[in-house]
C-alpha cells in the first residue's frame, strides 16, 4: 500500500486547467523528483496535495486514508502528516531562528516547550543551524534562512516532505548547501517529493523520476530511465534541452 496515492487529480485557477488528472503515488521512505517545463503543474501539484489549491476532482490518500480538502478535521489530519517547503523561506522576521522553528508546534500542535526546544535544537544543529539559533533572518543568507525553513518544516514531524524548487531564489553560491541538507534528509527514510531544476541533483537523490508537461504526468520510472533512456518524446526531448545547457 503506498503511503501517498493519488489519483486522477484536477486542479484548476479560474477556469484554466492546471492539473489534468494527475496519478502518482509514493512508497514509505521514497524519494519522487517531479521535473517538466515550467507551468506543467509540478508546483500546483504540491501546493494541493497541502490543500493550498482546491482540487476540483479526484482523489489523495494518505496512509489509505482518503483527504477530504473540504473538510477541517480531515485537512488538520493531513497536517499532522505532510509539510511543504517553498522557494521563498517566508521566515518570521521578527522572530528568532529557534521561535521561527518551534512557534508551529506550540501554537498549533499544542506540544510541550521542552520537548519541542529540544527537538528544534536538535534540528537546527542538524541543518548546520545551531549557531545561529537565536539570530533574526536578516542577519543570515538565503542559504541559511532556506535550511531553517527545512528544519521548520521538520520540526512539526512529517511522514512527508514536499520541497518547491527550494533553491530557486537563491544565489549559485548558496545552492549546495541547501542541497547537502537535503541530500542527509533522504538518507533518514522520510517520504519526500522534490520539483527541482537541479537535474543532476535529481538524479542522484530519487529513487523514482516523474515527468510532468501541461498538468498530466508524461512519463514515470528509474533516474537512468527518464534521464538516459526515456520512452516519450517529450521526455526525450525536455531531458536533452536541459542537459545540454
Amino acid at each position: 500500500m503506498p503511503q501517498l496515492d493519488i489519483r486522477d487529480l484536477h486542479a484548476h485557477y479560474g477556469r484554466e486547467p492546471v492539473l489534468q488528472g494527475v496519478s502518482l503515488s509514493a512508497e514509505r521512505g521514497e524519494v519522487v523528483g517531479l521535473i517538466g517545463p515550467s507551468g506543467s503543474g509540478k508546483s500546483t501539484l504540491l501546493r494541493a496535495l497541502v490543500g493550498l489549491t482546491q482540487p476540483s476532482a479526484g482523489e489523495v490518500l494518505v496512509d489509505d486514508r482518503r483527504i477530504d480538502y473540504r473538510d477541517r478535521a480531515s485537512q488538520r489530519w493531513l497536517r499532522e502528516r505532510l509539510a511543504i517547503v517553498f522557494q521563498q523561506y517566508n521566515l518570521f522576521q521578527n522572530m528568532t531562528v529557534l521561535r521561527n522553528v518551534t512557534i508551529a508546534p506550540l501554537e498549533i500542535q499544542k506540544r510541550s516547550k521542552a520537548e519541542v526546544e529540544a527537538l528544534a535544537t536538535t534540528l537546527l544543529d542538524k541543518v548546520g543551524m545551531g549557531h545561529k539559533r537565536d539570530a533574526y533572518p536578516d542577519e543570515l543568507s538565503g542559504g541559511q534562512q532556506q535550511r531553517v525553513a527545512i528544519a521548520r518544516a521538520l520540526a512539526l514531524r512529517p511522514e512527508i516532505l514536499l520541497l518547491d524548487e527550494v533553491t530557486s531564489a537563491l544565489d549559485p553560491e548558496r545552492v549546495n548547501e541547501v542541497l547537502d541538507t537535503i541530500r542527509a534528509l533522504t538518507r533518514e527514510g522520510i517520504t519526500m517529493l522534490i520539483v527541482s531544476h537541479e537535474m543532476a541533483f535529481v538524479r542522484e537523490v530519487s529513487t523514482r523520476v516523474v515527468m510532468m508537461d501541461h498538468g498530466r504526468v508524461v512519463e514515470t520510472g528509474p533516474p537512468a530511465q527518464i534521464f538516459d533512456t526515456p520512452r516519450e518524446d517529450r521526455t526525450r526531448q525536455f531531458v536533452s534541452r536541459i542537459l545540454r545547457h
